[in-house]
């Protein structure tokens, strides 16, 4: 049996409600989806390449082997997405106003990754590399970071985060002085 790729080059899809529907063997190029709903839907195995997506919901969204490649996210809700199980050849992104709470990129690679006031509540970033990501204006409240490449990265107006300096590398990762805390954890000391 011959599976045949569909193939959308340039299009808009606006309004449209994917919520657990399966949509397979699709493959996107430079397209913008608006206000799609993708809750719980089944996007295994497809790509998104150069795509935009603005006001769309993954919450849920099974992903595995789906590839995206230089995707954009803005104002997405994006909840309890497992991106690990994505496609590791087809795999950047940037999110601006985003919600990722409980998502896990766990073992991936994110280097220069872009995550702009977003809520990354309970997130598991454990053995990511982020080398030269910048968390900006986002929550990161519960979200983990265990044997994490933090190189570089720029945490500077990050909120609420929580990261052990022994289980992650930090070199050249960027702080501001009233966000230290977030180091200082573990040590359970009163800062003022």
């Amino acid at each position: 049996m011959t599976i045949r790729i569909k193939v959308h080059e340039r299009r808009l899809f606006e309004h449209i409600d994917y919520t657990e529907k399966t949509l397979r063997d699709r493959e996107f190029f430079k397209c913008k989806f608006v206000a799609c709903s993708f809750s719980k839907s089944d996007l295994i195995g497809n790509s998104f390449e150069d795509c935009t997506f603005e006001n769309c919901d993954f919450s849920m969204a099974k992903i595995r082997g789906a590839g995206f490649r230089n995707a954009k996210f803005n104002g997405c809700k994006i909840l309890g997405v497992d991106f690990s199980e994505c496609n590791k050849f087809m795999f950047s992104f940037s999110f601006h106003n985003c919600f990722l709470d409980y998502s896990t990129f766990f073992g991936t690679r994110l280097m220069k990754t872009k995550f702009d006031k977003c809520s990354l509540k309970e997130t598991d970033f454990s053995e990511v590399n982020l080398s030269s990501s910048i968390f900006s204006d986002c929550d990161l409240t519960g979200a983990r970071f265990l044997n994490s490449n933090l190189e570089k990265v720029n945490f500077r107006t990050a909120n609420n985060f929580s990261i052990d300096p022994e289980s992650n590398k930090l070199k050249k990762a960027k702080f501001s002085a009233f966000n230290l805390e977030g180091l200082l954890y573990k040590y359970q000391l009163d800062i003022d």
